[in-house]
C-alpha cells in the first residue's frame, strides 16, 4: 500500500511548464533579432529623431536674416495756412532695413549646427550599439535558460528511472523501503529543479519580447547556440580601434568642435554689424528716395561673459573627453580579460572534464545496478556531473557576452539602420 502511495506521488508531479509553440516555428538568427529589435525599440527611434531634428537646425542656421518693412502714411497740414501753402495733402513713407550678417558669425553658427548633427548621430549610434548588444545578451542568457531547462529535464528522466528501479527491488524485498523513501527526494527535488528551469525560460524569452518591443513573433525560435563562434580583430588592432571609434567618444569630440565654434561665433559678434535701409518718401509736391547704412557698435559692452562661458564650456568637454576616452580604454581591458578568462574555463571544461564526470556517472550507475555502490554514491557523482555542467553552460554564456560588450565597445552590430 505505502508503494502504491509511493508511485502515485511521484506521477502526481505537475506537467511540463513549457509548451510548443503553436504553427510553424520561426527561426531567427541573433542577427535578425537584433535588427528587429532595433527598428522596432522606440529609444532608438527617438535617437534617430533627434538626428532629423538636428539636420533642421542646419538649415535654419544657414538661412539669411529677413528684410523689415516698414509703411508710414497720414495727413499733412500746413501751419501758416492754405493760402499761401497750398491745399491739404497726404504724405506716405516706406522704409526698407536689411541687415547684413558678419560672415564669420554667420560660418561659425553653421559650423556649430553641423557639429550637432554630428553628435545626434553618435548619440543614435550609442543608443543603437547599447540596444544590440543588450539584444544579443538577453537572445544567449535564452538559449542559456533552455540549456538548464534541458538537463534539468534529462536529470528528472534519470533519477525517474532509477526511482522505478527501487521500486521493484522493494517490491521484491531486495532493498529497504528506506531506499525508496530517499528516492522520491531526489525525484521531487529534480522536479523541483526541472519546473524552475522552465520558468526562467519563460522569463527570458519574455525579458528578450519586452526588449524587442514586441517585434519577434510569439513562436519564435533562435537559430544559434553558447557554442557560436566569437570572432573579434586582434588584440593589437582593437586596442587602438575602441577609443578612436566608440559612439560616446565620437560624440564628445562633435560636442567638443560645437563648443569651440560657439567660442567662433561670440567673438564675431563683437565686431560691428550693419543694416541697409532705404527710404522712399513721397507727398504732393515732394517724391524723395535716400538710402543709408546703420552701423552698431560694441563700444560698452563686448560679450565678456558669453565668451568666456564658452571657452569654459569648451575646457570642460575636453577633460571629459580625455577621461572617458581613458576609461573606455579600461573597460575594454576589462571585457577582454574576461573573454580570456572565459576561454579558458570553457577550454578546461571541454577538455575532458565533462567527459570524466559523465563516465563517472555511468560507472556509479552501473555498479549500482549490480549492487557494488548504493544510491548516495550514485546520486554524488550525478550531482558532481550537474554541478559541472551548469558551470560550462555559464561559461559559455560569459563568453558570449564578454564578445557582446566588446562589440558594444567598438560599435560593431547590424547597422542596417544607419542614419543617411
Amino acid at each position: 500500500m505505502r508503494d502504491e502511495s509511493h508511485q502515485s506521488a511521484v506521477q502526481s508531479y505537475p506537467p511540463p511548464l513549457l509548451e510548443e509553440p503553436k504553427g510553424p516555428v520561426v527561426l531567427l538568427s541573433i542577427e535578425e533579432i537584433q535588427q528587429m529589435g532595433l527598428h522596432a525599440n522606440g529609444m532608438v527611434q527617438a535617437a534617430r529623431s533627434q538626428v532629423s531634428m538636428s539636420q533642421a537646425g542646419v538649415i535654419a542656421a544657414a538661412q539669411y536674416q529677413n528684410p523689415e518693412v516698414m509703411f508710414m502714411m497720414g495727413p499733412a497740414h500746413s501751419r501758416i495756412g492754405e493760402n499761401n501753402s497750398g491745399p491739404f495733402n497726404t504724405q506716405r513713407t516706406i522704409t526698407v532695413v536689411q541687415p547684413i550678417e558678419n560672415p564669420f558669425m554667420r560660418s561659425a553658427r553653421i559650423g556649430a549646427s553641423e557639429s550637432i548633427v554630428d553628435a545626434s548621430r553618435a548619440s543614435f549610434n550609442q543608443v543603437s550599439t547599447d540596444m544590440a548588444a543588450l539584444l544579443r545578451v538577453r537572445a544567449y542568457e535564452l538559449l542559456l535558460r533552455e540549456e538548464q531547462a534541458n538537463m534539468e529535464q534529462s536529470i528528472y528522466d534519470l533519477l525517474q528511472e532509477v526511482r522505478r528501479r527501487i521500486a521493484a527491488n522493494v517490491e521484491r524485498g531486495e532493498a529497504a523501503r528506506f531506499e525508496l523513501i530517499r528516492a522520491d527526494t531526489e525525484v521531487q527535488n529534480a522536479a523541483n529543479r526541472k519546473d524552475a528551469a522552465q520558468l526562467t525560460v519563460l522569463r527570458a524569452r519574455v525579458l528578450l519580447m519586452q526588449l524587442a518591443a514586441g517585434s519577434l513573433p510569439p513562436n519564435f525560435k533562435i537559430k544559434g547556440s553558447l557554442k557560436d563562434p566569437v570572432k573579434l580583430p586582434p588584440l593589437a588592432e582593437l586596442r587602438e580601434q575602441v577609443p578612436q571609434i566608440n559612439p560616446d567618444v565620437v560624440r564628445l569630440e562633435a560636442e567638443r568642435e560645437r563648443a569651440n565654434k560657439r567660442i567662433s561665433q561670440e567673438k564675431a559678434t563683437i565686431l560691428p554689424s550693419f543694416n541697409l535701409i532705404y527710404t522712399n518718401y513721397e507727398e504732393q509736391q515732394y517724391n524723395s528716395n535716400s538710402a543709408g547704412i546703420s552701423v552698431r557698435i560694441p563700444l560698452f559692452y563686448q560679450r565678456r561673459g558669453e565668451i568666456d562661458t564658452a571657452v569654459h564650456d569648451s575646457a570642460r568637454i575636453r577633460e571629459t573627453l580625455e577621461y572617458r576616452r581613458y576609461e573606455i580604454g579600461q573597460l575594454f581591458e576589462a571585457a577582454w580579460q574576461a573573454l580570456q578568462i572565459a576561454q579558458r574555463r570553457v577550454a578546461s571544461f571541454e577538455g575532458g572534464l565533462i567527459k570524466e564526470a559523465e563516465n563517472a556517472v555511468k560507472v556509479a550507475e552501473a555498479a549500482y545496478k549490480f549492487g557494488e555502490r548504493g544510491l548516495i554514491e550514485f546520486l554524488d557523482t550525478q550531482r558532481i556531473l550537474r554541478g559541472i555542467l551548469a558551470d560550462s553552460l555559464l561559461a559559455r554564456f560569459d563568453l558570449q557576452s564578454a564578445a557582446a560588450e566588446i562589440d558594444r565597445l567598438r560599435a560593431h552590430y547590424p547597422k542596417e539602420l544607419l542614419v543617411e
